[in-house]
């Protein structure tokens, strides 16, 4: 065969063309129980898709083509176990090559501080009716919360809801009345009741209610299984359904629901698991990208 002849086969028959080499890298380089990173991966052949699977949850890529690079935004639940887990990742090159990438990414067990407080007593000891009503308000977040969509939503770096003093840290083991004991899973801002609070990134009005323990609550869909949620409101703004922008108002803050005073508690959900909002707004994050390169 000649030299001509066998670059025609190679390029005509994609079953026999060069391998994508994958290569990754996370940000931060040191995962955290509790919170949320982003995988870049660059392969050495255009690929026309990358998937990946991390601590049994789908993982989500879009290609930047600033960067050249595939990038997805994951977490670690606060309860992983510390040491090395395997990311795996598949791609398709434009020849219809499948390629593959087993990486063992460090995760480090995160500190956390303790502490008590005082609340009514109906959000320690319900009464019946009261029981029933939350019954029904956990099937229906157990509903709202287990969306899940391949499109992404949001678009660049996350930003604060409200510029002010945080007031509880991610992660903070508690322990109302001296009894029930529960795992802060978001941040506290300090703030007067009225002040208004902003999306953290474009989405999807999933829940804007009230409920018990959260009292009014706004909750949006980033896509790709992440989610914000944003409660104790005085005030809601928006109406399940509507599609948001980042910076735009959703509602004011309040004391409703089990708080000890006004404030803004917000919280991050990325499929199933609580991360820190504190550390995903110190991603940097591309505003968007094409499906493939």
């Amino acid at each position: 065969m000649s030299l001509f002849a066998a670059v025609v086969l190679l390029l005509i028959l994609p079953g026999i063309a060069p391998q994508a080499q994958l290569s990754v890298e996370s940000d931060p380089a040191l995962l955290t129980a509790g919170a949320p990173c982003v995988f870049r991966v660059k392969s050495s052949v255009p690929l026309q898709s990358l998937k990946g699977t991390w601590l049994e949850r789908e993982v989500f890529f879009d290609y930047d083509r600033e960067s050249g690079k595939w990038y997805a935004l994951a977490g670690t639940a606060i309860e992983t176990s510390p040491g090395s887990h395997k990311l795996a990742l598949e791609g398709l090159t434009l020849r219809g090559v499948k390629t593959s990438l087993r990486e063992d990414l460090t995760v480090e067990k995160a500190t956390h501080i303790t502490i008590a407080l005082r609340v009514a007593r109906k959000y320690t000891e319900p009464d019946a009716m009261t029981l029933e009503r939350i019954h029904k308000e956990q099937a229906l977040k157990q509903q709202v919360f287990a969306r899940k969509s391949p499109l992404r939503l949001w678009r660049g770096s996350f930003v604060v809801p409200l510029v002010s003093i945080v007031t509880e840290p991610f992660g903070t083991a508690r322990t109302f009345n001296g009894a029930v004991q529960s795992v802060h899973q978001g941040l506290d801002y300090r703030a007067e009741r009225g002040t208004p609070i902003s999306a953290m990134n474009s989405g999807t009005i999933l829940l804007a209610r009230d409920l018990f323990f959260e009292g009014n609550i706004v909750v949006i869909d980033h896509g790709q299984g992440l989610l914000s949620l944003y409660l104790h409101l005085s005030e809601i703004g928006v109406k399940e359904g509507d599609q948001v922008e980042r910076g735009q108002v959703v509602g004011k803050t309040g004391a409703t629901g089990r708080v000890t005073a006004p404030h803004l508690h917000v919280a991050v959900r990325w499929q199933g698991i609580y991360l820190d909002p504190a550390r995903l707004l110190k991603l940097a994050l591309p505003l968007g990208g094409a499906s493939h390169n």
